[in-house]
């Protein structure tokens, strides 16, 4: 999950992902390299010097069981609903196996209080939104020369030259937007003073260019959804085609209304968070051991959810069938 900043930088190839990191979305799934930004925090976790000794054993049992539900997510057999579905079940049982097995059970109380910086179990699900992107489940991509993944999207382009400067000197530069999940296609950008672009004298980058971004939170509170706002209308005055999704698992906010701002939706997963007095209780491992029960029920009560993760793909679908009226279609609706 991003921390929601923006990076101005200068335009260079080392500044972006390399393409192995987010293969095109057309290949087959089995054999697809997806981005693994949960894998990097459970291989973190292990280096951690602060880890309890006690509690390094169930990290190496979290990594075993992660290489597990990647297995278990390449061999499903199925397509359309019926996969997202599959996706969605191992998805329940890996987090779940993260959130008690590893921080809830642990004997000391750093895993628990440090979730969030660690990112262990925020990081799922960014890992788990670009095995949706799939052709089995969105024919059309099959088509596409698309990415899906987190990306630095794009979200401007500027130039820090004065009225004096040389000519071979335009310094164009580029403001990006790092995003948990993108579905982008990668550009290639070149300014001059010169007509014929001379190396000497041209400014170039690569870029990621999200025609669907998401931001992915666990808590979504009121200062998460106003940044959300202001990010989602400088990517779409960058990208007018784009759309731009919040998807959060708990809500901790009042709901706002998303008319009045660039964000396409608001998706949430799981359900609406613990009140803080509830989670004060939680505190300490002791308590925590009394209270297991009563957490583990929280959870079989509130997973994630497969209807709403199938409304974020079918927002996706309908991108794919989106095409410009017939003259006559719309003459004869009176609309368009």
């Amino acid at each position: 999950m991003s921390n929601g900043s923006f990076n101005d930088s200068a335009l260079t190839q080392e500044a972006f992902p390399v393409e192995g990191e987010m293969a095109p979305v057309s290949e087959p799934s089995d054999a697809r390299e997806r981005p693994t930004p949960h894998r990097s925090k459970l291989d973190e976790l292990l280096k951690n010097t602060k880890l309890p000794e006690g509690d390094l054993e169930s990290a190496n049992e979290a990594l075993h069981k992660y290489r597990s539900w990647v297995s278990q997510m390449k061999q499903v057999d199925a397509t359309g609903d019926e996969l997202v579905k599959a996706y969605v079940d191992l998805l329940n049982t890996y987090k779940r196996s993260i959130e008690v097995d590893l921080i809830w059970d642990s004997e000391s109380d750093f895993l628990f209080r440090q979730r969030g910086q660690l990112k262990i179990d925020n990081s799922i699900i960014e890992e788990f939104l670009p095995w949706l992107i799939d052709p089995r489940v969105i024919p059309q991509l099959k088509e596409q020369d698309l990415h899906a993944g987190p990306a630095p999207a794009f979200a401007a382009a500027y130039f820090s030259s004065s009225l004096t400067a040389s000519a071979s000197d335009i310094a164009m530069k580029v403001r990006r937007k790092d995003q948990d999940f993108t579905v982008s296609r990668r550009a290639y950008l070149k300014a001059s003073f010169e007509p014929n672009f001379p190396p000497s004298a041209t400014s170039s980058a690569a870029v990621w260019l999200a025609y669907v971004a998401a931001e992915c939170k666990t808590n979504l509170d009121k200062t998460m959804f106003q940044e959300a706002s202001a990010t989602s209308h400088d990517l779409k005055v960058a990208v007018p085609a784009a759309r731009y999704y919040l998807i959060c698992e708990y809500l901790d906010m009042t709901p706002i209304s998303t008319a009045g701002t660039d964000i396409d939706e608001v998706l949430i997963i799981r359900g609406k968070r613990l009140g803080s007095n509830k989670r004060k209780e939680y505190a300490s491992a002791a308590k925590r051991r009394l209270l297991r029960n009563e957490y583990v029920d929280y959870l079989d009560a509130n997973p994630i959810r497969y209807d709403v993760l199938k409304r974020f793909v079918d927002h996706l679908r309908s991108l794919f069938e989106a095409c410009d009226p017939s003259e006559e279609d719309v003459v004869a609706k009176g609309y368009f």
